[in-house]
């Protein structure tokens, strides 16, 4: 399997963890990813706030470059570069629109109507790789590991251009985790805002929503939460001590992406996975789920001793029964 790859600006900053961990886990998977040839940013969140042409023109000309490079499908592994190049994409169907982009990328409009597909790497590994492919190769189950689902607000959304999964109720990270060997808790809050980039100009606003996020995942009994977004893991791992949470109950909660347990369980060492720059200790989730884990060990243990002494203690009976028989003949 060969995609274009759109790694995002992000992914060579202040994600480097999630780029690492998602180059990793696909090569364990045997997915190939090459690289859009001289990608530039897709917008971001601010361009289209600007023009609607010009994000369209940022996110169309990555889109070409797949085109020509002869992909026929772009993966990515950020929501926001996700929406920007989607929204382009089908934006492109309007005839006056396309003509404009075309003239601020100086490219012929028609080249602009058949852009190459654009998935999130989430979307890619279920939909491609399919989840008992995956399943077949994990090496170091997840078993024990309580985790919270976070899709986030735009991942899905809007449905008529996401085309992926319940724009109300996804469950594509849930069942991929799932077959990681992790168990999903209920999680009522997995497509709410986390406060996005307003941790930048109104910080009370994420510390609000972000910590009723990290809240409902304590109350569920997660042992951490998994996010497939750049700026949805900043807002809920390095803003957690800034963050209110519901009832005053800090708790440590670690925030992976799903690419790091993904290549976790799969057997690609942490070193490749970018587990030390998170900033609330990933140990925390670990040591919770070994506990899960022995706990139910001795649980079957002592049941197991439960039942062979029952079944002794019928043996027993039987046999003092078959010498009474015996005796009274």
């Amino acid at each position: 399997m060969n995609l274009a790859y759109y790694p995002g600006c992000s992914g060579l900053g202040t994600s480097r963890e999630y780029e690492r961990s998602t180059r990793a886990a696909c090569a364990a998977l045997g997915v190939k990813l090459t690289d859009i040839p001289d990608w530039s940013c897709c917008g971001s969140t601010p361009a289209h706030a600007l023009e609607h042409a010009l994000s369209g023109a940022l996110s169309a000309r990555n889109l070409v470059g797949a085109a020509r490079a002869g992909c026929d499908a772009v993966a990515t592994p950020c929501p926001s570069c996700l929406s920007n190049l989607k929204t382009a994409r089908h934006r492109m169907t309007d005839t006056a629109f396309r003509a404009k982009v075309g003239r601020l990328l100086d490219q012929p409009a028609d080249e602009l109507a058949a852009l190459p597909d654009v998935q999130s790497v989430l979307e890619t590994l279920v939909t491609r790789v399919g989840l008992d492919a995956i399943r077949a190769r994990v090496r170091q189950p997840l078993a024990g590991l309580r985790v919270a689902p976070y899709y986030g607000c735009i991942m899905t959304r809007p449905a008529d251009v996401m085309r992926f999964d319940d724009p109300e109720n996804p469950t594509s990270m849930d069942d991929l985790l799932t077959a990681l060997g992790a168990e999903v808790v209920p999680f009522p809050y997995k497509v709410e805002c986390c406060g996005a980039s307003y941790g930048v100009t109104r910080r009370d606003i994420v510390a609000r929503l972000s910590g009723r996020l990290l809240g409902a995942a304590r109350d569920a009994g997660a042992h951490a939460v998994v996010v497939a977004c750049p700026l949805c893991q900043m807002n809920l791992d390095l803003r957690q001590s800034q963050v209110e949470w519901p009832g005053g109950k800090a708790v440590d909660m670690p925030v992976f992406y799903f690419t790091q347990l993904l290549g976790r369980a799969l057997g690609v060492p942490d070193a490749e996975l970018g587990l030390e720059q998170l900033c609330v200790d990933p140990a925390i989730a670990f040591r919770r789920a070994a506990q899960v884990v022995a706990a139910r060990q001795a649980e079957e243990a002592a049941q197991a001793a439960k039942a062979a002494a029952q079944a002794a203690k019928a043996a027993q009976a039987k046999q003092a029964a078959a010498a009474n028989e015996g005796g009274r003949a």
